[in-house]
């Protein structure tokens, strides 16, 4: 969500080099494509709404009333909705410990898939007890469920992954087992996109009025950077 979406636009076409197309959910909100294949949406803030502007996930569910009621029963909150849109019915809602996430009921974009190509490169939450987190998302979502087209969760190298057949959809990061929970970590979703080269990226984006967070660097997933774009909106690029 941006505050002014033609320079959202702008920026993330001259950083990421994304264009962009409208969509049936009206003029405030537009799909962002990657080499042509839908990578991300952007909508307009309302002027109203005093809310920070971030990347946040939506999930899939087949109720949006049975899965908001779900995040009410265990303690979490409902910001908005579930509202009726054209295609859907979406809802914003936060975990436990703050993470804002939505979920939506509907029409979704067809082969959309975290790190497959056709969406973000890498979902991550960033929290302070995974487990915990993990039990909350699990309920909420129906993971590793025996429910037709589960999701299925593993604890692997510290962090807890959200799996659909063979590819990660999601990793759930913070607090090791038997840890206790760290509050140095602020909950929150973190978004990762592909770019072809970060150098060039992480440049473009600074001439354009972002903000690099964490200058670019090579790990395990490949080259990345994290980066705030004008808004403040946080996430990190790479090419792995």
């Amino acid at each position: 969500m941006a505050r002014d979406l033609q320079a959202a636009q702008d920026f993330y076409g001259t950083a990421l080099g994304w264009t962009f197309r409208p969509t049936s959910l009206g003029e405030d909100f537009t799909v962002a494509l990657a080499d042509g294949s839908p990578v991300a949406g952007i909508g307009a803030l309302a002027p109203s709404l005093q809310a920070a502007v971030a990347w946040t996930p939506y999930f899939a569910v087949d109720d949006a009333d049975a899965s908001a009621a779900r995040v009410r029963e265990r303690g979490a909150t409902v910001a908005v909705g579930p509202l009726s849109m054209n295609t859907g019915r979406a809802t914003l809602a936060a975990d436990p410990d703050g993470a804002v996430f939505g979920l939506w009921e509907g029409r979704i974009i067809p082969g959309w898939s975290v790190g497959l190509g056709s969406g973000p490169a890498r979902l991550e939450l960033r929290t302070r007890d995974a487990f915990a987190a993990a039990i909350f998302y699990a309920e909420v979502l129906t993971w590793g469920s025996d429910e037709k087209d589960s999701c299925e969760v593993h604890y692997e190298d510290g962090q807890v992954l959200v799996r659909d057949d063979s590819h990660t959809v999601a990793a759930l990061c913070g607090g090791a087992v038997e840890s206790a929970p760290d509050p140095q970590i602020r909950p929150r979703w973190h978004v990762s996109f592909h770019v072809p080269d970060v150098d060039a990226s992480v440049k473009a984006a600074s001439a354009a009025g972002g903000t690099v967070v964490l200058p670019p660097a090579t790990s395990a997933a490949g080259r990345e950077a994290t980066l705030r774009d004008p808004d403040g909106g946080l996430f990190t690029i790479t090419t792995g």
